[in-house]
This record gives C-alpha cells, sequence and structure tokens, in this order.
C-alpha cells in the first residue's frame, strides 16, 4: 500500500476532488465543525455496566457497507444497544460506496462514529492510518465481552483476527467476519463417483486425470480475477516452507520469491495446466461466471473463500451441497500440517479518532462482537463471524459446517500472507504472474523471478510504508 510519508488535510481534498466530490463547508454540529478543528469526544463516567465510558445522551452514527451481508445484523446490534443508552439518538446508514460518501466528512471532521469499511470502494485504510484518523481499540479488546462472563472481547475472538486488523502493533480496525479459503466441490457428486478429497498433491493429480476421463473438467478458476489461483499455490508453498517462509515473504527479504518452496508450489500449479486439468476457457471467465459452471457440474473443483455459498445463492441446484477442502500436502516433509489452513477475517470496522462519540462508536462493536450477536449474523448470513463459540448449535449448510470443522481442524497453524494486504504493487504484480503461470504462457521459475523483481521494487521505494511481520 502506498503512503505519503506525511498525510494531511490537503491530501484528503485531494483524494475527494480526484473523484468528483465536492468538500461540505459545514457549520457547528454535534459531531464537530467544518473549521478544520478536531472536535473533542464526549465521554461519561466509567462502570460495571459502562466499561467505555459511554456518554449515555450523545447519539451515534453508524454507517455500515450494505453488500451481500446486509445491514440487517447491524440494525439488530443497535436496538440492543438503544436499550442499554435509551436517551442516545442512533442514525443509520446502510450504503455501497463508503469511500465515496465518507470522504469529505473525514475532510471536515465529522465522519460517523462507526463505519463498516468494505466494499470495493471503501475508504483507503493506508491512508487513513498514516493520517491518524483510526482510533486505537485497545480499549474495546481489554474490555470486558458483552455476554461471556470472565473473558475480555480480545479472547472471545478467532486466532489472528486483531493481528489482521494491526498496523506495526496497534488494532486500528476490527473484522466481522471469517474466511476460510479451499478448494470446493460439491459432495454429493463425489459420493457418486466414488471419489475421496485428496490429501496430496500426488492424489489430487492421479483424482484430476480420472475425473477428466469421467467428462468432467478437473478445476475451473475466476479467470478475469488471478487471485483466486494465487490463494491456494502461496497456501501449498507455506505448507512447505511454514512460518519462515511467510515472514521472509512479508518482510520484502531478498530472494524469499525464489526459495525452493516457491518453486515447488509453482510446479505443482503450473503441472495442473500442462496436462489439461483446467476447464478450457477459465481465463475468460468472471467470477461468477466461473462458479455458475462449477455449480452446473462442468468442473469437480474451485478455489474460492467461504462466502461461496452466499455468493452462489439463486444458482446452486438444490442437494448441491458444497464442501471445502484444504490445500494438499506438497509432501510428506511440509513444515505444516496437511490441515493447515488459509483463514483470515474480513468485513472491517472502524471508529474514527474524530468521531463525536468515540466511546459509543467503541462499546457499538462490543455488543456487535458479541456472541450473541454472532451467532444471528452466522444463522442468517451463513458465514463465520470472527468470535469463536458463534457457530455452536446452529444448523449448518454444508459450506458453513465444512469450513467451520476445517478452521477448527486447523488450529494454531493458520496461512496467511500479511503482505497481500501491505503492498498492492506487490499483490497485483503476484496475481498477474500467476494468471500467466497457469495459462502456460511462462515457467515456475520465471513466475519467481517476476515477482521477486516485484518485491525488490516495494522494498526500495522510499514512498512505500513498509511492515514487519513478527
Amino acid at each position: 500500500m502506498k503512503t505519503p510519508p506525511s498525510f494531511t488535510r490537503r491530501d484528503l481534498l485531494r483524494s475527494a476532488a480526484a473523484l468528483g466530490l465536492t468538500v461540505p463547508v459545514l457549520g457547528g454540529c454535534a459531531t464537530g465543525g467544518g473549521s478544520g478543528k478536531t472536535p473533542k469526544a464526549a465521554h461519561g463516567a466509567v462502570s460495571k455496566q459502562n466499561p467505555l465510558g459511554v456518554p449515555a445522551g450523545s447519539p451515534l452514527e453508524v454507517v455500515i457497507f450494505k453488500g451481500g451481508y446486509g445491514d440487517a445484523y447491524a440494525k439488530s446490534a443497535e436496538a440492543v444497544y438503544a436499550k442499554r443508552y435509551p436517551h442516545a439518538k442512533i442514525t443509520h446508514q446502510g450504503i455501497q460506496a463508503v469511500g465515496d460518501a465518507l470522504r469529505p466528512r473525514f475532510v471536515a471532521n465529522t465522519p460517523p462514529d462507526v463505519v463498516d469499511n468494505s466494499g470495493d470502494g471503501r475508504l483507503d485504510i493506508a491512508t487513513l492510518v498514516a493520517a491518524k484518523e483510526v482510533t486505537d481499540l485497545a480499549p474495546l479488546l481489554d474490555a470486558p465481552s458483552w455476554d461471556t462472563p470472565g473473558r475480555t472481547v480480545r479472547q472471545t475472538l478467532l486466532p489472528g483476527v486483531v493481528d489482521d486488523g494491526s498496523f506495526d502493533g496497534v488494532c486500528l480496525r476490527l473484522n466481522y467476519t471469517y474466511v476460510a479459503y479451499g478448494i470446493w466441490y460439491s459432495k454429493p457428486l463425489f459420493t457418486r463417483k466414488g471419489w475421496t478429497y485428496p490429501t496430496t498433491w500426488d492424489e489430487m493429480l492421479a483424482l484430476c486425470e480420472e475425473i477428466k476421463k469421467s467428462g468432467i473438467a478437473p478445476w475451473t478458476y475466476q479467470g478475469k480475477y488471478p487471485e483466486y489461483m494465487s490463494d491456494p499455490l502461496l497456501t501449498m508453498a507455506a505448507k512447505i516452507g511454514g512460518e519462515e517462509l511467510m515472514k521472509s515473504v512479508d518482510n520484502l527479504e531478498p530472494n524469499a520469491w525464489r526459495a525452493d518452496a516457491m518453486k515447488n508450489a509453482a510446479a505443482d500449479f503450473a503441472e495442473l495446466a500442462a496436462k489439461g486439468y483446467i476447464m478450457s476457457g477459465s481465463e475468460a471467465l468472471s467470477h461468477t461466471e466461473a462458479q455458475a459452471a462449477w455449480c452446473q457440474g462442468k468442473a469437480a473443483f474451485i478455489p474460492c473463500g467461504s462466502w461461496l455459498e452466499s455468493e452462489q445463492q439463486g444458482v446452486t441446484p438444490a442437494g448441491f451441497d458444497m464442501v471445502v477442502g484444504p490445500i494438499p500436502s506438497h509432501s510428506a516433509s511440509d513444515r505444516l500440517g496437511p490441515k493447515s489452513l488459509e483463514a483470515s477475517s474480513s468485513e472491517s470496522f472502524i471508529v474514527p479518532a474524530k468521531a463525536g462519540n468515540v466511546a459509543g462508536g467503541l462499546e457499538y462493536l462490543r455488543i456487535l462482537f458479541s456472541v450473541e450477536q454472532s451467532k444471528a449474523f452466522a444463522k442468517s448470513a451463513g458465514t463465520m463471524p470472527a468470535v469463536a463459540g458463534a457457530t455452536d448449535g446452529l444448523t449448518m449448510s454444508s459450506a458453513l459446517a465444512s469450513a467451520s470443522a476445517a478452521v477448527a481442524a486447523a488450529g494454531q497453524e493458520r496461512i496467511d500472507y500479511k503482505s497481500r494486504g501491505w503492498y498492492d504493487d506487490l499483490t497485483t504484480a503476484t496475481d498477474t504472474a500467476t494468471g500467466e503461470l497457469i495459462n502456460k504462457r511462462i515457467s515456475p521459475d520465471q513466475w519467481c523471478n517476476r515477482i521477486q523483481k516485484a518485491a525488490d521494487a516495494v522494498a526500495r521505494d522510499s514512498s512505500v510504508k513498509k511492515y514487519q511481520r513478527t
């Protein structure tokens, strides 16, 4: 992520102007004024019932990205907030282009109290962090859980959630959903055909040959977005090279991308293409087109995150019963176990530093990240929340059940390259090279060298804020 050495109100204005936005000149209001001065957030008395010091009568403004999950879950948490603080006026907005709507308000120092900063048009979190526009969430994380006695909010979250939202060791965003990545297939199809999901790459290749002979393409993928194939390839590399490899990649160490683990993983995925195991024409397909073809039985496997079921609602035929499997191991000498899994949190919530009711924003998130609210979200959205135990006791779909089981089986062996969220140019270079690799236009060695060159360029660029994985 490119961020300037310093970021000012002028930079925010320039960003807004580039998007054709008009920055309003605002008079005084409850959440600040248009003078450019930072408003003073209100505070209330701290007590057992009010550990974050919420000012009981101060208004609360919540802005939610109204995407695939809708915003009913957010309104449910607002209703709980209203019961605890009945004199607080709550304003809710469910919108699409979060960045377009809120950039002018950050410029004017009148941001909302809580923002679900998600979707394609989200605010650039790196810009906000550099400008110190986001609240440190440590008080929330160390506050008592809303409905789990004896535990803090931090202690109720799944592995890696706090780390996912941290910059230089400070947690500035909290992600609500937990995504498991892997290879998806129809369980009834495999049962009918007598196929068993492979645990090693050699087994995968042997099964692909059998699938191909049956008249079904072994794999397809979301060709216009090659990152869908970067995920399993990089997961394979992490299985081979372990935590040491991920750290070297994330910390932009010289020749990290030329490590044997990277070369072997690239060679494994190149072999899929060389043997004709990827459905013809996949490269030209969008994510919805590839996933529709998979649901129609034209291919047996597709790589994706656990949002797949929700995204395929209305397309998936009855009885398809999709499930996810972890990326097969490269060999018995892999440093991570066969059940290790790429998993990370998403759907980011932030509390703006210059909000008028920072404490209220933190309290709202304490409610939202309760087990009760998370369980209701899991039931309605068919997606894993980032709160431990949120799916316990639920009657789950095959997809959600398999994703939950995969996360539980992986335990602490969670695969997640932080640099894919830190350095946009490097991520783009990686995904572009992966598309070239699996379409037989470059070799595994060329894939490694091309991405290493991009990583070296990022490392040399003094305008890019660097982060360290410890």
